[in-house]
């Protein structure tokens, strides 16, 4: 797996929209916001466009990627936020173009999409990071901040994670330890995959699951399909982020989370790790796809 070069203060770093429609308010302060960090903004025209539920055309958000990649004076490339669209382009980026020129590229959510494909095709560590008009231009936390520093600006390994004070502890599913390349995201996402060209292979990774806004029956029936798919059974370990908004409607009789995790993760007896600082939540860390990680259930630890 390639890592990219961390950015420092004073590179290009385009932002661009691989998803839903930026809202035209949140363009100006997302890139204020990576400007005060130290990055000169390139703005893609896909963060500018409307088409529908999308941030315009499938081929121009495609073309953004892809020139994005190519331009070497462009040293890091983050979605400018998530929703819904990426998996419409994976078959018009192009992945040759990508391993040539290997750089940051960060994002979540509905972006699970690209890190898969990245990954897998290019080999190339990518970062799952808030983003930039969907946290960053409202201000974050110090915690998220740092989280998203010692990703983006250094090539360090993280170390032991922390959650946020906020978050409470991390817990173990399963006990018993594993190592393996952290791989997955969103768990609808990596669900919409399967039985595609560009389907998550599990096989001796940590896999990595978070959702937000998904009553529980929903989070069933998906984490039942990545299990009868084998998805948990090839993993050599997980880790389980946040669930937010995840909860049954009021007076509707529902298993809860917790539940069907040891249902139908807790019974392939994997190392597994829940209630992780990461997902739809703020305050949240940033995480590299792709970097080796070594979780132990038995003292709930989590190490790249």
């Amino acid at each position: 797996m390639i890592r990219p070069r961390p950015l420092k203060k004073g590179d290009n770093v385009g932002l661009i929209g691989t998803s839903s429609p930026t809202p035209k308010e949140r363009i100006k302060p997302a890139i204020e916001a990576m400007e005060r960090l130290g990055l000169n903004v390139v703005l893609g025209e896909s963060c500018k466009s409307s088409y529908g539920f999308l941030s315009g055309s499938d081929e121009l958000r495609a073309n953004d990627i892809n020139m994005m990649f190519k331009d070497e004076t462009i040293k890091g490339i983050f979605a400018i936020r998530g929703g819904y669209g990426c998996a419409r382009l994976l078959n018009m980026i192009d992945y040759e173009n990508i391993k040539k020129n290997p750089k940051i590229f960060a994002g979540y959510s509905d972006v699970t999409a690209l890190h898969i494909a990245f990954n897998q095709k290019c080999k190339l560590i990518t970062f799952h990071t808030p983003m930039p008009a969907t946290e960053f231009y409202n201000g974050v936390d110090e915690y998220t901040m740092e989280y998203f520093k010692k990703n983006i600006f250094s090539n360090k390994h993280i170390g032991r994670l922390e959650n946020a004070l906020s978050g409470g502890d991390m817990k173990s599913l399963v006990g018993g330890k594993a190592k393996g390349r952290l791989v997955g995201g969103n768990l609808s996402l990596v669900v919409s995959l399967l039985s595609t060209p560009y389907e998550l292979n599990t096989k001796g990774k940590i896999l990595f699951l978070e959702d937000v806004d998904e009553i529980p029956y929903k989070i069933d029936r998906m984490l039942l399909q990545l299990k009868q798919s084998g998805k948990f059974r090839d993993a050599s370990g997980i880790i389980l982020g946040k669930w937010t908004n995840c909860e049954a409607s009021e007076g509707c009789s529902s298993l809860s989370l917790i539940e069907i995790f040891n249902q139908l993760i807790a019974s392939e007896n994997k190392p597994t790790i829940y209630n992780v600082s990461c997902g739809h939540c703020v305050p949240t860390m940033s995480l590299p796809l792709g970097e080796e990680v070594f979780i132990d259930g038995d003292k709930s630890e989590i190490v790249f």
